[in-house]
């Protein structure tokens, strides 16, 4: 079962070609292995926009993200901030065994975060370092509890509880469009509780896989968010392999 980059979220997250007639009592299990069924390209790069609201105020930031996936099941993404600072994140997502993730500061200091530090926010946003690693399904067991609508669509409700011991959330929950079984919204949990959740809006086709083109991350209090919008995108581009090289980092 191929892995999913969240951070791929930002372009094309949990999408698939509809195989079993709309009818048909799906399980969760089964809801969820149409949504990884999905169209992916070989990579992908685009400028994007985030906007950070907190305390009454928004802070933007501009990053361009560059990923590619490769034959042997696995993803590389890296992000580069344009402004305000020159952070940037890399990204192995691995098969079968915990990703690797790498911090640039604007200083120069490379930092690798470790499992146990990534329920932080990452550059003060409301995503965290989790949310910027891979999804395996088969690290899931899944649940169908119900169907309901999320962003204006028709959906199944699929929660999702991870097997593994390093874990931030509790559990997620996956709004999956009745339509072309699109998550179009995921709900997470922490320490026993609603914490947030994400949204995909604007969402066209380019190259023939469904795209979002702005994501929002937002806390259940309501109490702040942060959104992404997608700018120039291109799919299925030449990127050299050295741009994901740990050590072009320095």
């Amino acid at each position: 079962m191929k892995r999913n980059s969240v951070f791929l979220c930002f372009v094309i997250l949990f999408l698939s070609l509809p195989s079993f007639a709309q009818t048909q009592e799906l399980t969760g299990r089964e809801i969820m292995e149409k949504a990884d069924a999905l169209k992916q390209p070989d990579s992908a790069a685009s400028k994007i926009i985030m906007e950070i609201y907190k305390g009454g105020g928004v802070e933007e930031k501009e990053f361009m993200l560059q990923m590619k996936q490769y034959d042997n099941d696995e993803d590389k993404a890296l992000i580069t901030f344009i402004r305000p600072t020159q952070i940037k994140l890399l990204t192995h997502s691995h098969k079968s065994v915990d990703d690797d993730q790498w911090l640039t500061l604007s200083s120069g200091k490379v930092k690798r975060i470790v499992s146990s530090g990534r329920d932080k926010p990452f550059v003060n946003s409301h995503f965290y370092f989790e949310d910027l690693t891979s999804v395996d399904i088969d690290e899931y067991e899944f649940k169908r509890i119900g169907e309901e609508k999320a962003v204006g669509e028709d959906c199944y409700k699929v929660e999702g509880i991870k097997q593994t011991d390093e874990k931030v959330y509790d559990k997620v929950a996956f709004f999956v469009r009745k339509s072309d079984y699109f998550v179009v919204r995921v709900d997470f949990f922490k320490d026993g509780a609603f914490h947030k959740f994400m949204e995909n809006h604007q969402v066209k086709v380019i190259d023939g896989i469904l795209t979002p083109h702005k994501i929002k991350m937002e806390l259940a209090d309501g109490k702040g968010k942060t959104e992404l919008t997608l700018k120039g995108l291109k799919y299925n581009i030449a990127i050299d392999d050295a741009t994901f090289n740990k050590d072009a980092l320095r």
